[in-house]
């Protein structure tokens, strides 16, 4: 939903979750066109699918929701991957760290929340990483 609503600047109520997703658009950023050809997951994947679309990836959004625990458990493990891949030899050598950044989505279902602001918050400075919660 959060990719469907950055293309579409609006929010789509049917969307499903289980799909996995290629979305292309092209931005404005800073006064530069910029092409996105962005991998919405459906998050269900095996190590080796998760390597593959690590790789595939120049940059992260990764995204948990504040009402389910169990999301936000796994960000730690994402980010941890996505620093091992991007950082092993077999990438061309002198390479950066991609853009991660961890997003705590439905902000807005405050009396389901299971993932406090503070917790998220103090992930992102353990990693090193921004932090936004969104709806």
């Amino acid at each position: 939903a959060l990719t469907v609503r950055f293309i579409t600047r609006r929010f789509i109520g049917d969307y499903d979750p289980t799909l996995e997703m290629i979305y292309r658009h092209m931005a404005v950023i800073d006064g530069e066109m910029v092409h996105f050809e962005i991998l919405d997951t459906a998050g269900q994947e095996d190590s080796l699918q998760i390597e593959e679309k690590i790789k595939w990836g120049d940059g992260f959004a990764v995204v948990y929701s504040v009402t389910d625990r169990c999301s936000f458990d796994e960000v730690m493990r994402l980010c941890f991957l996505i620093n091992h891949i991007h950082s092993s030899p077999k990438r061309s050598s002198g390479s950066e760290q991609p853009p991660v950044v961890i997003v705590g989505n439905k902000k807005d279902l405050q009396f389901d929340r299971m993932v406090s602001t503070e917790d998220g918050e103090n992930l992102s400075k353990a990693l090193k990483l921004p932090f936004y919660e969104i709806s």
